[in-house]
Order: C-alpha cells, then sequence, then structure tokens
C-alpha cells in the first residue's frame, strides 16, 4: 500500500538530532509524531509521489500519523495542478493542518487568471474558526495579493480579523509588514490609526524594521509608532 511505503521511505530517512531539533520549533506536535526528515528529502520525494498513479489515495487517507507525511501532503499539493480540484483536495487537508511550519509549506501554484475565484476561496478561509485556515488563507493574501493584484481592501479583509490565536496574530503582522515594503502609502495610515491589537501592531512595525527593503528613515518613523 502506498500509505506503507511512504511511511518506510521516511523512516529510512530519519534523523533523529533533527526530530528533536523540529519539536522544539512546532511545539503543537507531539513528538513521537515526528520523524525527522528534512525538507529537501521531502521535496524530492514529492517530485516522485506526485507521478504515482495511487497518490490520491495517499492524500484522501486524513488524518495522517506522521507529521512529516503532512509535510508531504502539503507538498504534493504544492505542484502546480489544474486550479478547482486543487482547491478541493486543500479545503480537504486544511482541517487536518496542526502547525505553523505546515501550513507555511503549502503554496499551490495559483495563475493571475484564477485570482477572482481564488479570492472568493480565501474569504471562506479567512471566515474558519480553524488557526491554520486562517493564517493559511491571509498568507495566500501575502503571497498573491501585495503586487500587481493589489487592492486596498485586501487590506481590510486582513485588519477584520480578530483572534486569540497566537499563529493566526503572526501571520496577520507579517502580512502587514510585506505590505509596508510592497504597498507602503496604502498600509501606513492601518498602524497610524491603530486598526490593529497592540501585540499584532508591534510585531508588524518589529518584522518591517527587520526588513532591508525599508530606508532608515522610514524605520525610525516606523518605530515612533510603537504602542
Amino acid at each position: 500500500m502506498i500509505h506503507q511505503a511512504i511511511q518506510e521511505r521516511l523512516l529510512l530517512e530519519q534523523d533523529k538530532p533533527y526530530a528533536a531539533f523540529s519539536a522544539k520549533l512546532i511545539p503543537t506536535v507531539d513528538p513521537e509524531r515526528i520523524i525527522g526528515v528534512r525538507v529537501p528529502v521531502l521535496r524530492e520525494m514529492a517530485k516522485k509521489l506526485h507521478k504515482w498513479d495511487d497518490i490520491p489515495s495517499f492524500l484522501s487517507a486524513l488524518p495522517h500519523s506522521y507529521f512529516e507525511e503532512n509535510q508531504l501532503h502539503a507538498l504534493l499539493l504544492s505542484i502546480r495542478q489544474d486550479f478547482e480540484p486543487l482547491m478541493a483536495k486543500i479545503d480537504s487537508f486544511l482541517p487536518f493542518v496542526d502547525n505553523w511550519a505546515t501550513c507555511d509549506l503549502l503554496s499551490p501554484k495559483i495563475h493571475p487568471r484564477d485570482f477572482p475565484a481564488f479570492l472568493k476561496h480565501i474569504q471562506t478561509w479567512l471566515g474558519s474558526d480553524h488557526e491554520y485556515t486562517i493564517r493559511f488563507g491571509v498568507g495566500m493574501m501575502m503571497q498573491y495579493f501585495l503586487d500587481d493584484a493589489f487592492d486596498v481592501q485586501f487590506l481590510e479583509w486582513v485588519v477584520a480579523l480578530r483572534s486569540d490565536a497566537y499563529y493566526v496574530n503572526m501571520m496577520i503582522a507579517w502580512f502587514f509588514a510585506t505590505a509596508l515594503v510592497k504597498q507602503y502609502d496604502a498600509s501606513l495610515p492601518y498602524l497610524e490609526q491603530n486598526q490593529l491589537s497592540p501585540w499584532t501592531h508591534n510585531k508588524a512595525i518589529q518584522k518591517a524594521i527587520e526588513s532591508r527593503r525599508i530606508s532608515p528613515k522610514t524605520k525610525s518613523y516606523l518605530r515612533s509608532l510603537k504602542r
């Protein structure tokens, strides 16, 4: 069975010191579920596995037993494929994402022609009550909609989010820090008018100040906005 074959391959690639290191970075995952396989190895596995005829069986076998199986799942969904089937696969997978690493590794390839439909999916994800589904939605906004496809309403969508979840607020901060780099004039008023929660506001400024793409003069002004 493909599930057994994948698990056996993952166990062959096990690096126990790396597993212990990873467990410290992803505290929401039971250490017993972490085999310890480095991401470059997982990427090579995904490139080969996505060509297997029975890979849909693996993708539908949720929840997976191991953290690395979720990582593989995310990488398989990040290989370019038709839009609508991909959205269905992502919607099936997101409820089982239980950590920031898997959430952020999931990076689907979206063609600009599909942006209008993709935005509808993002709005659904932003309205979820699942921490990592919301984080994923914000991450997709950051990845695809702060450049040529930008619209100021997208800032409104993110600033309207209210959550006590650490990994949601961290992604909101990351989103606004990136917006300050790419869409400074549009995003700055949200900080000047204190529209984010204090923690998220300050974290966004911290991340922006750490960027090499923001001038020293702008960094000085951003520091003055800390709450």
